[in-house]
């Protein structure tokens, strides 16, 4: 057999899908597909020729996601939920609007 388990005393973080992950020494020379990798059910990891190397591919590839900063609305659209609107301070305050009035369609 050419394959060897290699067992840690801390076990290795599961795979994004969770599933338990192995590693595995390869006892071949590099040159004929040998060294470590760390492998599960739905993926495994390129062969190395340094354990080390293998585990940190495992622990790049399987770290957990990291979730996205909350951005903070300065100011709101009425009306809109979706609409964000910051206020940069770039452009002068726009006049207030008046509401349209008559009626007539521009007909005297």
């Amino acid at each position: 057999m050419t394959q060897r388990h290699i067992s840690h005393p801390e076990p290795l973080p599961a795979c994004a899908a969770g599933h338990r992950a192995r590693h595995i020494h390869d006892l071949r020379s590099i040159a004929a597909g040998g060294g470590h990798f760390v492998e599960c059910r739905c993926r495994a990891t390129q062969k190395h020729a340094e354990p080390d190397t293998a585990l940190a591919e495992w622990r790049r590839v399987n770290r957990p996601a990291r979730s996205a900063r909350k951005v903070m609305p300065t100011i709101a659209a009425p009306g809109a939920d979706n609409v964000v609107q910051l206020d940069f301070g770039l452009a002068p305050p726009a006049p207030p609007r008046r509401a349209a009035t008559g009626g007539g369609h521009g007909r005297r």
